[in-house]
């Protein structure tokens, strides 16, 4: 094919969403919600600088009071719980970095398959719907009778639950596009429609996937917390949030940090993601 063609489809080809997202990123409650998951990923990740103590050690002084060798006190083993909760942080970053982007590329792969062909289309959408019946904590269950009960069978769970989602929305963008007089007119310019998918399509769909994947990072937070708590997640001695939160039940009369510490964390990642999803939607929004 000339190239002169290919510049006449430039020109009418809409530009990639990068200035509508980097109008989303400057907003204020997407910097808020961006300072609040930073200042808890580093919490995370310098886990072992931030805390003398080891996780999983344990000690004759359990329950014990805040102090400032205990900066939140101790569990009923003697475990130091600022150690616990900075590990679970960790915890819910690792299922997160791992489970999303195979969600979201499984999801997408689906997604675009199922736009391009109506007999996978109709067939991928029930089995979308066939996903979306299970809820997380069912699904969850399910994946630990069968792999057993740790965080990988949250990395799984948290995985499963982001396919339908993703395929979903990947499929209603992609339709969309293809409707556009930009695609219209280089399918008549004779553009293979595998260039046409890689170079233009999907470029111009990826504003929902922004959003979804802020959301889907809320949504593996909720997993890993609900999974862990039911005691199908990642189980103790191992440190999570979720599981530190179903320890401290029984004892939250006698320390409040116990259930207020991971509680607090958990909130204030869900709180993160979720700014930062919808600065980025409302700005995309108005683009």
């Amino acid at each position: 094919m000339s190239a002169k063609p290919l510049q006449g489809l430039s020109s009418i080809v809409p530009s990639a969403p990068e200035t509508a997202l980097s109008r989303g990123l400057r907003r204020p409650r997407t910097l808020v919600g961006l300072f609040i998951i930073t200042c808890c990923m580093v919490l995370g990740v310098l886990a072992p600088l931030l805390s003398p103590h080891s996780p999983l050690d344990q000690s004759f002084g359990a329950l014990e009071k805040m102090s400032f060798e205990h900066p939140l006190g101790t569990d009923e083993l003697g475990r130091d719980l600022m150690a616990r909760v900075l590990f679970g942080i960790r915890v819910d970053l690792i299922v997160a970095i791992f489970a999303i982007p195979t969600g979201a590329f499984l999801g997408c792969t689906l997604g675009v398959l199922s736009a391009n062909n109506q007999w996978y289309g109709t067939l991928l959408q029930r089995f979308f719907d066939l996903m979306l019946a299970f809820t997380a904590l069912v699904m969850g269950m399910l994946i630990a009778a069968i792999v057993g009960s740790g965080i990988t069978a949250v990395i799984i769970t948290v995985t499963l639950v982001n396919v339908p989602l993703f395929g979903r929305i990947t499929r209603s963008a992609v339709m969309t596009q293809l409707n556009r007089d930009y695609a219209v007119a280089a399918q008549v310019l004779g553009v293979s429609r595998s260039r046409l998918m890689w170079r233009h399509i999907l470029p111009n769909s990826l504003d929902a996937l922004i959003v979804q994947v802020a959301l889907s990072f809320t949504m593996a937070v909720f997993i890993e917390g609900a999974m862990s708590f039911v005691g199908v997640g990642v189980r103790p001695p191992d440190p999570s949030l979720g599981s530190t939160l179903k320890a401290s039940i029984n004892f939250l009369g006698q320390t409040p940090a116990y259930s207020l510490a991971p509680m607090v964390v958990m909130t204030l990642l869900v709180l993160g993601f979720t700014l930062v999803s919808d600065g980025i939607n409302q700005a995309l929004l108005k683009r």
